[in-house]
């Protein structure tokens, strides 16, 4: 109840922020025309959200007969957690890392790098699998998917602000020659978007981990595969295609000294699962 309450709020806030932009932009016509948008907009992200993000990725299914390893992890981890068995995803990245995404337990799909299977032995990719699988369960991968469309859409409505600001686009009826509610648009949505990452709460984190330690039987596998991509990461470049989908990894890829940091810390994620909390 509380991920689906804080779905809808996302998709609420993607409408208003459409609605403003639109009389911004265009007055109470750009407005009806956002509000159109704004419907499009939210049936893509609860519909097809999870296709988007696996196409971003060029993202490969997985076949027993194309990569019997891999699905035989996921087969077996699915049924010890009961859960359906998700679409498996390979992504061709040398850079290790994981996501989950899907608007529920039987549309889910997990996907893994080539870079994660070249590197792990199965116990680790095991785990990595068993923490995506735990963001399946408690219904984490539509409000994650969501968040990045959202991102996206609030990256958008900058650009917009900036060509409307370039080209002097704004309504007529609009009394504020200044421009100075498209600048405001123009400077904050880049942050709106990070703010609205960040606030796709880190608790999802740390419960998903202990349920990987819950599937696997330890936390070991998990702190193993946790220090593995957090050296991996710091040695391959990752070709993140964009940072608006950074929150869905099971390890940010764009942790830039860890001002925009969407995960708790490696070391604090360890000491968790050592302690046995949030299982």
């Amino acid at each position: 109840m509380y991920n689906t309450l804080k779905t809808t709020f996302l998709l609420g806030l993607m409408t208003s922020c459409f609605l403003l932009a639109g009389r911004e932009l265009g007055g109470d016509g750009g407005m009806v025309i956002a509000l159109v948008v704004a419907m499009g907009s939210n049936f893509v992200s609860w519909w097809f959200s999870d296709r988007i993000v696996l196409a971003m990725h060029r993202a490969k299914e997985a076949t027993p007969e194309s990569a019997p390893r891999l699905t035989a992890i996921v087969a077996e981890l699915a049924r010890r957690g009961g859960l359906p068995m998700p679409r498996v995803y390979v992504i061709p990245q040398a850079a290790p890392n994981a996501f989950a995404t899907g608007r529920s337990p039987s549309h889910a799909a997990v996907a893994v790098t080539e870079g994660l299977l070249r590197s792990m032995d199965d116990e680790q990719v095991g785990a990595v699998l068993a923490h995506e699988l735990g963001h399946v369960a408690r219904r984490d991968t539509l409000t994650m998917a969501v968040a990045a469309s959202m991102a996206g859409a609030l990256s958008l409505l900058a650009e917009l602000a900036r060509w409307s600001m370039i080209f002097g686009g704004r309504s007529r009826d609009r009394r504020d020659d200044g421009g100075i509610g498209t600048l405001v648009a123009l400077l904050l949505a880049p942050f709106a978007a990070m703010l609205i990452q960040l606030a796709i709460s880190r608790s999802r984190e740390f419960a998903a981990d202990a349920y990987s330690a819950k599937l696997m039987g330890s936390p070991q596998p998990l702190i193993r595969a946790l220090r593995a991509l957090d050296a991996g990461l710091q040695h391959i470049p990752s070709h993140t295609p964009s940072p608006a989908v950074a929150h869905m990894y099971i390890m940010s890829p764009n942790d830039i000294f860890g001002i925009f940091r969407t995960h708790p810390p490696t070391e604090k994620r360890i000491a968790a699962l050592l302690a046995g909390e949030h299982v």
